[in-house]
This record gives C-alpha cells, sequence and structure tokens, in this order.
C-alpha cells in the first residue's frame, strides 16, 4: 500500500470569480497528470475564499458594543471582532491575544478561521484586508469536484483544508473544513486486531489525517502551494460532509 501527496505548481494568484476547477484541470495538464478514480485534490481554504470573493475590508465594518467589549479583553481589533462574531456561533474562550469560537458551520477554532496572512485586496492598505472562510465549504467542495469529474471522467474527491489548534496540542495542523466525497471519518468498529480481538470503539477521521498529510506539503508561509493531489487514499470513497468530524456537545468533554 502506498499513499502518494504531490503539490500542483503552477497555481496562479486567484483572484474573485476565478474558476478553481478550470484552473486545476489546466495545472494538472501541464505537470501532466491525468485524475483516475479514487485521487483526491486536497485544497487551501485561502484560495477558495478569494475565488468566492469572501475578501473584507476593515475599514468598511462598523464595530458593535460586544465588539468593542471584546477588544478591551482580548486586544484585538474591534473591527476584525466583529467580524469574528458574525462568523461565529458563540464565543468559547478569551485571553489577551487570543478568542476561541465556535464557527456557523460548528467546528471550534480560533478568529473564526478569519485571516490576515497572504491577503490583500485590489485597493486601500493590504493591512486593513482579511479573509473570511467560505460560506458553506462542503459546497465549494462539491462544486470543484462535480466540475473535475466532468473534465475528466473520473471518480474523485476533494477536501477543503485549514490549519487549526487543537485542546491540550501545540501547534496547528491541516484540518477539513470542506469535504465532497471522501469519508471523513471510517468507522472500523467489529474488525479484528492483529490476536482476532473484535474494535469495539476505533473510528477514524481519515479526512483529518489526509488533511494533516497534504499540510506538510503545502506549506505555510510563502510556498504558494495552495493544492496537493493524493492518490492510493487507503479507503474507498463515498459521499459525507464535514458534520461527521464534528463532535456532538453532549460528548464534548472541553467546554
Amino acid at each position: 500500500m502506498a499513499l502518494t501527496l504531490c503539490s500542483i505548481p503552477n497555481i496562479p494568484l486567484i483572484q474573485p470569480g476565478d474558476s478553481l476547477a478550470g484552473i486545476l484541470l489546466k495545472a494538472l495538464d501541464a505537470m501532466p497528470l491525468k485524475l483516475e478514480d479514487g485521487d483526491i485534490l486536497v485544497i487551501a481554504q485561502k484560495i477558495v475564499s478569494k475565488a468566492e470573493g469572501r475578501l473584507v475590508n476593515l475599514t468598511e465594518v462598523t464595530p458593535s458594543a460586544r465588539a468593542l467589549e471584546l477588544a478591551q479583553e482580548v486586544g484585538k481589533d474591534p473591527r476584525f471582532l466583529e467580524l469574528v462574531l458574525r462568523e461565529s456561533s458563540e464565543v468559547l474562550r478569551t485571553r489577551p491575544g487570543t478568542i476561541i469560537v465556535e464557527h456557523k458551520k460548528g467546528f471550534v477554532c480560533a478568529n473564526a478561521g478569519i485571516d490576515h496572512s497572504n491577503v490583500s485586496g485590489p485597493w486601500g492598505c493590504p493591512e486593513d484586508w482579511v479573509l473570511l472562510l467560505p460560506e458553506d465549504p462542503d459546497a465549494s467542495a462539491q462544486r470543484i469536484r462535480q466540475e473535475l469529474e466532468k473534465a475528466s471522467g473520473a471518480k474523485v474527491g476533494v477536501l477543503i483544508i485549514d490549519s487549526h489548534g487543537r485542546a491540550w496540542r501545540n501547534g496547528a495542523v491541516g484540518m477539513t473544513i470542506g469535504i465532497s466525497g471522501v469519508p471523513a471519518v471510517v468507522d472500523l468498529r467489529g474488525q479484528e486486531d492483529m490476536y482476532g480481538r473484535r474494535l469495539r470503539v476505533t473510528t477514524v477521521a481519515a479526512a483529518d489525517e489526509l488533511a494533516a498529510a497534504a499540510s506538510l506539503v503545502m506549506g505555510e508561509a510563502a510556498e504558494r502551494r495552495p493544492v496537493v493531489h493524493a492518490r492510493g487514499f487507503p479507503y474507498p470513497l463515498r459521499e459525507s460532509s464535514l458534520q461527521e468530524l464534528i463532535r456532538s456537545r453532549d460528548l464534548d468533554l472541553f467546554r
């Protein structure tokens, strides 16, 4: 068994309205690399958000009373915090320099995933531009996948990933925030271990495992490798959604 990951070169700087599927197909043809059944494309959230026009200029944001209050607690721009509040369903933790929220899509992260790095806009000061996560990452992944499959004839999967921290661990890792055609979680309960004992509780966050591996190939700074092609994923492809990865509140021991 072999899992191979390779970054897709020659991805241009993405602009609002760009067709990511079209850009990816052109880049794959130039490698050359032909999509095959079972292949997965792992895509950095940032280029999906840029293509979907999720850029916001902070000069156009008016902070609410709650955002002004939070600014005193965490020491961040109240306009930025207003966007965090709009993108969140709940503020979970705050401390100077940090705000942890539950995003509207159910996952927990810092700053609602809103990013300053490698972001600029068509006017004004680059420091005033921020990038929100895709409005519906699962739907974004599905649209890209459908276009890729239509053009290539191959049955493929798509992950949209972002870098998140984790409870009890230092450092960020790649995690899935949007998914289409890939099992988010693989249930191994009932299978036998090497001594014939049946597994009772083992489920594998297969999409997140692939997201973390792909993020190593993408890099986190100025590498400009926002898409990774994966071949040899060890589980059959199937429909799934981000919700498979979200632990229900009654089972969440960290809140």
